[in-house]
């Protein structure tokens, strides 16, 4: 019986899915339509709450629209590529940094002149939002959000990818709007979204991470090559910022094409302290375990059993060595007026 219901509700979940695809694929787009794909909060107890706070914002400004919904993180792929091939030109994304980078990733499918005529939006819905606060959209203002959205002033922004192998040997790469992690910041990351849940504030969540972290500090053997340097010992993290990078590369912007680096090595339990203060308030560059760097590329040689995170979600550890560069001005997006 229990196999059954499970079967039952399987169908169901397909059945909704087709829906979503056929709602789209009847829909009649103006060049003015804003195509929008709600992604709930995970974990959240009410799902629909955020939508239904913001739909009588955009009603009461005439927004024209279409919505569709996620259901879970897989489907972020399949429903932005419906927008897109349904000839959507300004795509708006209600979610976080996973969100936004499937969007991307996503969007970077298609030929330069399709991606030419699309701009990407947010309103922050997500865990932690760091490149939508990069540009100052802030969670708690949707109308101020909307206003600036409706004003649409675009700017070509760049993209980090990095290139890697994965465990089939298959040549892979992935775009990425704020930052790569690797080492024990990636685990922190993923950390910090858990207790995001559970304490509902950004600082408390991050600092309860980063308490935990004392506790389970790692060093990771690692050859970097990152302009003329070699780096070649134990690190702690590395962090490297298309954008402000949770902190950890807050001198980075997506608009220069650089990317900033930053590299710690295996600081004292005092001066990890001393780290976190400094990270929470703004100037974490000026902690001495951190050394900067600007660059076009990072070559990571070696980083063995190091964790990787891209915009705040855990990849799949690469095979060997990979390669990590900058995307000068390749998607249109929207910034505040």
């Amino acid at each position: 019986m229990t196999d059954r219901l499970f079967s039952i509700k399987k169908m169901e979940k397909r059945k909704k899915v087709c829906i979503f695809a056929e709602k789209i694929n009847n829909m009649a787009v103006e060049t003015t339509r804003w195509g929008i794909l709600y992604c709930p909060k995970t974990g959240a107890s009410n799902k629909q709450k955020r939508w239904e706070r913001i739909k009588p914002l955009l009603e009461a400004r005439g927004v024209v629209y279409d919505v569709v919904h996620s259901e879970s993180s897989d489907s972020v792929d399949r429903l932005v590529t419906m927008l897109i091939s349904n000839g959507y030109k300004t795509i708006v994304i209600i979610g976080g940094d996973s969100a936004l980078n499937d969007a991307v990733n996503c969007l970077m499918k298609e030929e330069k002149r399709v991606r030419d005529e699309i701009v990407l939006g947010v309103i922050p819905n997500g865990v932690m939002d760091d490149f939508a606060r990069f540009w100052k959209f802030d969670d708690t203002n949707d109308e101020q959000t909307i206003d600036w959205l409706l004003k649409r002033r675009i700017r070509k922004i760049d993209l980090g990818c990095i290139r890697y192998t994965n465990s089939k040997e298959e040549k892979c790469h992935r775009y990425f709007l704020n930052c790569v992690n690797i080492g024990t910041t990636a685990d922190i990351m993923n950390l910090r979204k858990q207790t995001r849940r559970m304490f509902g504030s950004r600082t408390l969540s991050f600092l309860s991470s980063l308490f935990v972290m004392l506790f389970h500090r790692m060093e990771y053997k690692m050859r970097l090559k990152i302009n003329s340097d070699v780096i070649d010992c134990r690190v702690m993290t590395v962090c490297i910022g298309n954008g402000p990078g949770y902190g950890q590369t807050p001198s980075a912007v997506p608009y220069n094409g650089m990317l900033d680096v930053s590299v710690v090595y295996n600081p004292q339990v005092v001066q990890l302290i001393e780290g976190l203060w400094l990270l929470v308030s703004g100037r974490f560059l000026n902690h001495h375990s951190v050394h900067p760097f600007r660059t076009r590329e990072v070559v990571v040689e070696e980083a063995k059993k190091a964790l990787v995170g891209i915009d705040g979600r855990l990849m799949k550890t690469p095979v060997g060595g990979y390669r990590i560069q900058v995307e000068q001005e390749v998607i249109n997006f929207l910034i505040p007026s």
